[in-house]
């Protein structure tokens, strides 16, 4: 039996500026600077210059205007946050001159991991088919340096799209020439054989990496595991000879694709998105729009829009289409231009926030002083909404005077001590990152001893969360931290 019913949702529908004006709020700095790049290409009405006072307010009131005509559920990007919001701080943002001292931190120029090797191939002596089959192959590789997929599923890529037919065997052949490429290492599809071969490069008449190319081919999971009880009595060799060995494993490279470059991506300048300053206590926020140059309608596109709608005698089709291509465009470039202020003033606000939160910490940097603070804090004190915070928090950077941090780093939970204080897990990870540094590594450290050291020191906190800090910290269970 069908049924019939109405219902009503309300639903809430973004514009296109709005969308705009979020996809620019999630974008840090350098990212900006090639957006606004890209705009000034594909939009002629837009250019680099600061408006004069009286052209600026004429376009506000045209603005205006149109936006009466536009639907009215979808408000103005002006109403989403206004300069008066802004507390304490100041309102600027700064175009350093190259002459000033506000060092980015230094980067790397240099080809890539994966061009690296495909340099490589290229001075080797192959035929026509293996140089395409090893390029392929370099290709799959990912960015630690290994072969993650099956040799089949390669050969069957390289049948479908490029028409090329091999097989597992022919494929395992080139793979050895790819193998045998700087990094040592590469293209290994488990770590144990990327262990293998660095160690099997090494001179084999040495006993030590004899030995230790012994452990790694025939007693891998027990080496990983740590029983090193049963590597000793299945060696017959001594508790000093696994010792040396395991040493000489250790400087091993697990991951040889991060060895170049960091690995297949080139390194690119890390630009803070804020500049702090802390002036006898007073502190100075300021937006760092180094490299983003100020944006203004060309008059030249608005004097014609306005000549063609004054025009007196009957608008031909032409005039119409001519009308209606500078309208979009001046439109465009308004809404483009009041997107980068809202995103600026969104960015103020939220930091400011941030400092007034952790005001504290951010007068000396001392990492004791760092409140517990979620996004919702920060929603709460700003008014904005949490995914808002949340898009200012992602991938953005602020320059203080005791270095550059992710706006991440000042977001976290809290718990209670045994006295009612509230803490910072931040300060429950950096003791047990500590506990785990000073214990005997012959007898390390269990989650339950670890537990019992913060109960210890007025920290109310269960064994689940210890070891969930732990494992955040990337810091293995007790028993893969053993040493002999």
């Amino acid at each position: 039996m069908l049924k019939q019913s109405l219902q009503q949702k309300l639903l809430q529908k973004l514009s296109p500026q709005q969308i705009q004006m979020i996809k620019l709020l999630e974008i840090p700095t350098i990212q900006l600077e090639q957006r606004i790049k890209k705009e000034l290409e594909e939009n002629p009405v837009l250019e680099e210059g600061k408006e004069d006072d009286e052209f600026a307010e004429n376009q506000e009131e045209e603005l205006s205007e149109d936006n009466l005509d536009n639907d009215s559920d979808e408000f103005s990007l002006d109403d989403y946050i206004n300069e008066e919001d802004i507390p304490s701080y100041k309102l600027t943002t700064n175009n350093y001159s190259k002459d000033d001292k506000k060092d980015d931190i230094p980067f790397s120029i240099g080809i890539s991991f994966h061009e690296h090797l495909q340099q490589q191939i290229g001075l080797l002596n192959l035929t026509e088919k293996e140089e395409i089959l090893a390029l392929y192959l370099i290709g799959n590789l990912d960015d630690d340096g290994y072969v993650r997929r099956k040799l089949e599923a390669i050969a069957n890529d390289l049948a479908f799209s490029q028409n090329i037919n091999t097989n597992d065997d022919e494929l395992l052949e080139v793979l050895r020439i790819v193998q045998d490429l700087e990094p040592t290492g590469v293209g290994a599809r488990t770590l144990q054989e990327c262990l293998l071969l660095q160690i099997e490069s090494k001179d084999q008449d040495i006993p030590i990496i004899k030995l230790s190319r012994k452990i790694l081919k025939y007693y891998f999971d027990e080496f990983t595991r740590k029983h090193y009880d049963k590597i000793i009595t299945r060696l017959s060799i001594t508790e000093e000879d696994l010792k040396t060995a395991i040493n000489e494993i250790l400087k091993l490279n697990p991951r040889p694709g991060n060895s170049f470059s960091d690995s297949s991506r080139v390194i690119q300048t890390l630009i803070p998105d804020f500049i702090l300053d802390n002036k006898d206590g007073n502190l100075q926020l300021s937006l760092n729009a180094r490299n983003v140059p100020e944006l203004r309608l060309n008059y030249t596109y608005t004097d014609m829009l306005e000549s063609y709608s004054n025009k007196k005698e009957k608008k031909t089709k032409s005039d119409k289409e001519a009308i209606s291509f500078v309208k979009q465009k001046i439109d465009s470039a308004k809404w483009f231009i009041d997107s980068i202020r809202q995103r600026q003033n969104t960015l103020l606000l939220t930091m400011n926030a941030i400092i007034e939160y952790q005001r504290a910490y951010f007068l000396d940097g001392d990492e004791s002083f760092l409140k517990p603070m979620i996004l919702k804090d920060i929603a709460e004190t700003t008014g904005l909404d949490i995914s808002t915070i949340s898009r200012v928090a992602n991938s953005k950077y602020i320059q203080t005077h005791f270095g550059i941090y992710a706006l991440k780093y000042f977001f976290s939970e809290g718990l209670q001590t045994e006295s009612g204080e509230e803490v910072s897990t931040r300060e429950i990870k950096s003791i047990l990152k500590e506990c785990v540094n000073q214990e005997n590594k012959k007898k390390p450290l269990t989650d339950d001893k670890l537990t019992q050291i913060l109960k210890e020191k007025g920290y109310k906190i269960a064994r689940r969360t210890v070891a969930k800090y732990r494992e955040q910290l990337n810091i293995p269970v007790a028993r893969l931290r053993k040493e002999l």
